[in-house]
């Protein structure tokens, strides 16, 4: 059930994104819906191998690299859907960073209960 409300929390974040910043653009709930399960998808198996690809990068810039990283997933996931779109790469590293943020706010709420 608690992995239910957050998909569904994670989607409303990412309509929360589209509204705030208008670089990243949803056409509906079901669209946000699907983004959120794709961008989810793409963390849970490419995040971890382009990580480790990346380490030595990741060691010099500080962990900083792991921002772009995030925005590479994100612009991934605008690339395979059709009602979810980043206008370049510059939009999905803010949009990635809003959508990072607002998903924080989720996992501690959803820690409280």
């Amino acid at each position: 059930m608690k992995l239910i409300l957050k998909w569904l929390l994670s989607a409303a974040a990412l309509l929360g994104v589209a509204y705030i910043y208008p670089g990243v653009v949803v056409n509906s709930f079901g669209s946000a819906m699907l983004a959120a399960f794709v961008i989810g998808l793409f963390n849970m198996v490419l995040r971890p191998v382009l990580v480790l690809l990346t380490l030595p990068v990741t060691l010099i810039t500080l962990g900083l690299f792991l921002f772009v990283i995030n925005a590479l997933m994100f612009w991934a996931a605008s690339g395979v859907l059709s009602g979810f779109h980043v206008q370049g790469f510059g939009a999905a590293l803010l949009g990635s960073l809003i959508y990072s943020v607002l998903g924080l706010l989720i996992d501690a709420v959803l820690e409280k209960k």
